[in-house]
């Protein structure tokens, strides 16, 4: 969902998404793509990607959901410290998974998602 809010408001740039324990090759949860239809954001093409080095080394920043994907990431991956941020660092707030969840906590984490990019969003466009 994260991907998708961003990569809408920001056409020009390339945004990915990764996971470090994605089930690769497995498309995104119907209550996210419904969600993000409701939004006019089409993420039922998504297939899940497992993070890994290129990925970080290519990025110019690394957006995780929580304090403990950032310490993983940069643990797994040294050269991408200074470049993970939590999608939440300026609302102060880790971004909770909600798969397997019903559908109130993807409610809640795209609440959180949304309101956490628009201060990215701003600080991106700035540049």
């Amino acid at each position: 969902m994260a991907q998708g809010v961003l990569a809408a408001a920001l056409p020009k740039m390339q945004v990915r998404s990764a996971g470090l324990g994605a089930l690769i090759g497995m498309p995104a949860d119907e209550i996210a793509v419904r969600l993000m239809k409701e939004r006019s954001i089409d993420i039922a093409e998504h297939r899940a990607t497992q993070i890994n080095r290129q990925m970080c080394l290519d990025a110019d920043v690394v957006l995780v959901m929580g304090h403990e994907q950032r310490s993983r990431v940069e643990s797994l991956y040294p050269q991408s410290r200074g470049r993970v941020f939590r999608l939440g660092e300026y609302t102060n707030q880790d971004i909770p998974d909600p798969y397997r969840q019903p559908e109130a906590a993807f409610r809640h984490s795209l609440t959180l998602i949304q309101e956490a990019s628009q201060e990215w969003l701003r600080r991106i466009h700035k540049l």
